[in-house]
């Protein structure tokens, strides 16, 4: 009866750190025009974006974890969900050619051409791009 005590216990106390992994707030944005997310058009105005547990099949030489999906959170319902690409900063160092958001910080910019928004992420050591188009 101990051992099913303590089984019990301890799945109980995986499932809650698991789900608490997985909805990780990475910090709010405020877009400046209406974008595409999740193929519906998303409103100008400021967001919660908030990492889920959930990812995208990897394509064919993609590591597991290069992208996830991410949520926006409007007055604290998510209305819409989309992919993030994860870089660690240490390879964003290799490969950034503008300038980094600080940490636990995020920037917005409109990229050349007017023809997507990129929502920029570095939190905890990570980078999170987040490509939309835009919704005009």
């Amino acid at each position: 009866m101990n051992r099913l005590v303590l089984v019990g216990a301890f799945v109980g106390a995986f499932a809650a750190s698991t789900a608490s992994a997985q909805n990780t707030s990475l910090g709010s944005v405020t877009l400046g025009k209406k974008v595409m997310a999740d193929g519906k058009p998303l409103a100008a105005g400021t967001y919660q974006i908030r990492l889920t547990g959930d990812a995208p099949k990897p394509g064919v030489g993609q590591a597991p974890d290069a992208e996830k999906y991410v949520e926006f959170l409007k007055g604290g319902k998510v209305v819409a969900k989309e992919v993030a690409t994860v870089i660690s900063a240490e390879d964003m160092g290799k490969i950034a050619k503008s300038r980094r958001p600080g940490a636990n910080s995020a920037k917005v910019e409109t990229l050349k051409g007017n023809d997507y928004t990129r929502i920029w992420i570095n939190k905890s050591g990570n980078n999170y791009l987040i490509n939309l188009p835009t919704g005009s």
